[in-house]
């Protein structure tokens, strides 16, 4: 790994250097801000070191210079002078961590650790993403925050393996999308990716489905079927909802993950596969096993490799980027120029925790666009406040004031918290919105 490091003192750069060169770090030393930018620009560094006050430039600003030039690059600021503001206008602009000198050798060394972990993280992300995106054009993993990061590095690497996976997360959130991602960077991604919705098949056809069946096997068997685990052979299968799975079928599935082979309904002969088992359940697998509903000995053999997906309500920073996909998608569908949302209708959706997670938004989203008269969404187009349950306590006075709210809270989304249009929808006064807004505390968030 390659270190910079930009700080004027002479006496400092030695220190520095000795610390980090026995920890088998290669490093490169600039007197200057200036120096240290063109340094930067010049050669490939994966980690800077930077003085917070040098003699041509202050410390921030070579950081913002720096990440012009690379904007993941890892900054850590050093300064004679610890100041909390300091620090955090550090750390807003993008530095890594802030320490002051005297330095602390390990705390350090400790801290570059932490920060090339970071580093190698983001990095797995863009790859993930290049070749998500330009393999297979694969856009429609949209994410910002930092537990999807995480989790977008986890299927990088099982990507890579051919062991069973097994992707949990509730209704909406994206399940599916997860295992093809895992597919198309696959060794497998010239081959098929087979689905089978467990939950959508009746309990009789899950068999013949899964397994296929020769001609004359059962009632209406009028000719062989070829099941989804044959077709997928060479490729990877995913089976939705693996939780509804009946007990019969789950000591099936088992023989095909210890043996590799299946037996189709109606026959003896043994047919070889070789796929990947991808599986997917909204619910808490785990106490399924405990009520023995779920077979425990299967239950391993899926667990391997666990990829749980956040609930939208856990990052919800990722909404904003979400809607913009979503609205550039489906308004090029229905033919109509919708630019953007206001910040009103925004805020509007961040209150909201979707039950229904991607999937509720992304239709929230098509609704709006569908009857919208702007070329902006407002809150006006988007119906989150109607879902929102009205909580009834036994007195009339509570009652009515909790409505009341209701009703001044959704007129101010209305109108990007505009008082005087929200008053005269509501029929009040200003001065009488203005002092409910001030009784029931509502705040524009």
């Amino acid at each position: 790994m390659n270190i910079l490091i930009v700080e004027d003192e002479a006496n400092q750069r030695k220190l520095l250097k000795n610390i980090l060169t026995k920890e088998g770090y290669r490093v490169e030393e600039a007197g200057s801000g200036e120096e240290g930018v063109e340094l930067f620009f010049r050669k490939n560094f994966d980690l800077v070191l930077l003085d917070r006050r040098l003699p041509d430039k202050t410390g921030i600003e070579v950081l913002r210079d720096i990440k012009k030039i690379n904007p993941i690059i890892p900054i850590i600021i050093i300064t004679a002078f610890a100041n909390v503001d300091n620090a955090v206008e550090a750390m807003k602009q993008g530095a890594f961590h802030y320490l002051t000198k005297p330095i602390d050798p390990d705390e350090l060394t400790l801290i570059i650790k932490k920060a090339f972990d970071n580093l190698n993280l983001k990095r797995e992300n863009i790859e993930l993403r290049e070749s998500l995106k330009e393999k297979f054009q694969y856009d429609k993993i949209i994410y910002n925050s930092g537990v999807m990061e995480d989790m977008m590095s986890l299927i990088f690497r099982a990507s890579k393996s051919d062991a069973n996976a097994l992707v949990t997360g509730e209704s909406g959130t994206g399940k599916e999308l997860i295992a093809g991602a895992i597919h198309n960077l696959s060794n497998r991604n010239e081959k098929l990716f087979v689905t089978a919705h467990i939950a959508s098949l009746a309990e009789t056809l899950v068999e013949s489905e899964l397994f296929g069946h020769e001609k004359g096997a059962f009632t209406g068997a009028d000719k062989r079927r070829i099941g989804k685990f044959e077709f997928a052979s060479g490729g990877t299968i995913f089976l939705d909802e693996i939780g509804e799975l009946p007990k019969s079928i789950q000591v099936k599935l088992l023989r095909v993950i210890e043996e590799k082979k299946i037996i189709r309904i109606g026959s003896n002969e043994e047919i070889s596969i070789d796929l990947r088992l991808i599986c997917a359940t909204n619910r808490d697998i785990e106490k399924e096993v405990e009520k023995e509903n779920f077979r425990e000995d299967l239950y391993y053999r899926l667990n391997v490799i666990r990829i749980h997906i956040p609930p939208l309500r856990n990052r919800k920073e990722d909404i904003p980027l979400l809607v913009s996909h979503f609205i550039k998608n489906q308004a090029k569908k229905e033919g109509k120029k919708i630019e953007g949302i206001t910040d009103g209708a925004i805020k509007q959706l961040l209150k909201y925790d979707f039950p229904g997670n991607v999937r509720e938004l992304e239709n929230i989203i098509k609704r709006a666009i569908v009857f919208s008269r702007s070329n902006y969404l407002s809150g006006e187009d988007i119906p989150v406040s109607v879902n929102k349950k009205i909580k009834y306590s036994g007195k009339l006075k509570d009652t009515v004031e909790s409505m009341e709210r209701e009703m001044i809270t959704k007129a101010l989304n209305k109108h990007d918290w505009n008082q005087s249009k929200a008053a005269k929808e509501l029929g009040l006064s200003e001065r009488t919105i203005r002092y409910k807004i001030g009784k029931y505390k509502i705040k524009n968030q």
